[in-house]
């Protein structure tokens, strides 16, 4: 610190010596004037060297210079006083002038360069472009995303960032806005594709800033790479699909002796139908009718059980998401008839009302269908150790949407939980983890629906889901 004045100061004294040695030398030119002219660009020259202070001592030093060089002459000559005075006046105002300069300098300095370290570290790219879409500024995040250097890039046409058929384009979407003001990506933003230096492409999201200094116009665009982002919710999307996927099966595998009772009947069926057939044709006169309707018989019960296992195919099958237009009332009582599979030994009652003329609905049928088994099945299992098994299902509309409602009357939600129902590992069953309602609202929500569960008036709980209804003419 000490060093720091002793310089300041000293190159204030060291410019007065210099100006006391060229105004010795100047002095038989000056005849009897004090020409106090000569001192202003030491005391500016103190000013930015060192701020105000070594700015007063500049200008005393200027001032005993004056008076020993003009001696008597300097308070005689009424000239000489009248210039003293004026420097006397101007040397200060000069080193407060200067001072206030120096350091408005210095903080504008310090935030330019706290604001490049910004721009330097900050993770999204940052470009700067004026009203013909030259690049003004390139930052180092918008060099390492589009592979280039500043030098490489900056007064090229922004449009070089960007592939066919936008790079052809772009010099027209900025005109438009300048003549028009009609906004496209500013102050709104949106998701365009850029290219790299390699002609590689990918997918970025661009926020747009204008802004107009000494009379120009520039535009920042701040972008953001989604490549990773595109990656992860594919992941996460193909998690989801192999979550909803064993859920699934994981159903199917709570069903199995349920499944097994259920198809075991016609293949009983069958065999017997079969078994009477081949009696009535040993007989000594052959019945054809008795026959014929054995043999249909059989038939229909084959078809049945061949119906059973290909629902159950289709609803454990993998593969991609499907949507497809859809009757709601269809879907649910396909979706309940797979879900009571063997429940008619549970003595449970099972009502189906439905609104008729209900308009389609757009979804993956296998989902929904999934979401009514497993409120179903629920629904089962809450009223086992229950007397009163009654269970109401149907789909009802609305003025944009079909509501599906699935009412037990089981012993009904703790409220304890009751708001933490759809999250995942809450569960009410003592062996149960937790994950299938989740899955249930992972599903109605990803078709632009939404699931409640509410208390039933005469004891239970009635879930309700939504899902909203197709529009006219809309096609898969």
């Amino acid at each position: 610190m000490s060093d720091r004045i002793w310089y300041r100061y000293g190159t204030a004294a060291a410019a007065a010596a210099l100006v006391f040695i060229l105004h010795a030398a100047l002095d038989r030119y000056l005849e009897d004037r004090t020409f106090t002219i000569i001192y202003v660009p030491v005391v500016l020259f103190a000013t930015f060297a060192g701020g105000r202070g070594p700015a007063l001592l500049a200008t005393l030093l200027c001032l005993g210079i004056s008076a020993e060089s003009r001696g008597r002459d300097l308070v005689t000559d009424p000239a000489n006083m009248i210039d003293i005075a004026c420097f006397a006046i101007l040397g200060p105002i000069l080193g407060f002038m200067g001072d206030r300069l120096l350091r408005d300098s210095k903080q504008a300095g310090d935030r330019q360069a706290h604001l490049q370290s910004i721009l330097n570290t900050v993770p999204d790219a940052m470009i700067v472009i004026d009203d013909r879409g030259i690049i003004r500024s390139f930052s180092a995040a918008a060099e390492r995303l589009f592979g280039w250097s500043p030098d490489q890039i900056v007064g090229k046409n922004v449009s070089s960032l960007m592939p066919q058929p936008y790079r052809d384009e772009h010099d027209r979407y900025l005109e438009r806005y300048l003549s028009t003001g009609e906004r496209r990506i500013i102050g709104i933003g949106r998701i365009v594709v850029g290219e790299r230096s390699d002609g590689s492409t990918f997918p970025m999201e661009l926020a747009v800033g204008e802004a107009k200094a000494r009379g120009e116009r520039f535009f920042t665009g701040f972008v953001r790479d989604l490549t990773e982002r595109r990656a992860q919710e594919r992941r996460l999307q193909e998690l989801q699909s192999e979550l909803v996927h064993v859920s699934r099966l994981t159903a199917m595998g709570e069903m199995a002796s349920s499944i097994a009772h259920e198809i075991n009947q016609p293949l009983s069926a069958i065999t017997n139908y079969m078994r009477g057939a081949r009696t009535l044709m040993a007989a000594e006169t052959l019945d054809i009718t008795r026959m014929r309707d054995a043999l249909d018989r059989a038939a229909e019960q084959a078809l049945r059980a061949g119906d059973i296992i290909k629902r159950l195919r289709q609803f454990v099958a993998k593969g991609e998401t499907q949507p497809s237009l859809e009757s709601p009332v269809t879907l649910l009582e396909e979706a309940v008839a797979l879900a009571l599979l063997g429940a008619k030994e549970q003595g449970i009652r099972v009502a189906i009302r439905s609104d008729r003329d209900i308009r389609s609905i757009i979804v993956d049928k296998i989902q929904i269908q999934q979401v009514v088994l497993n409120l179903v099945r629920n629904a089962i299992e809450a009223m086992a150790s229950t007397a009163r098994r009654e269970l109401t299902v149907g789909v009802a509309k609305t003025d944009s949407a079909a509501i599906f409602t699935i009412a037990d009357t089981g012993p009904g939600i703790s409220p304890a939980i009751v708001e933490r129902l759809f999250q995942p590992f809450v569960t009410t069953k003592e062996h149960g983890m937790g994950v299938g309602l989740s899955i249930c609202r992972t599903i109605v929500e990803s078709h632009g629906g939404h699931i409640d569960a509410l208390p039933n008036a005469v004891g239970g709980t009635i879930f309700q889901f939504t899902l909203p209804f197709a529009e006219a003419g809309e096609e898969v």
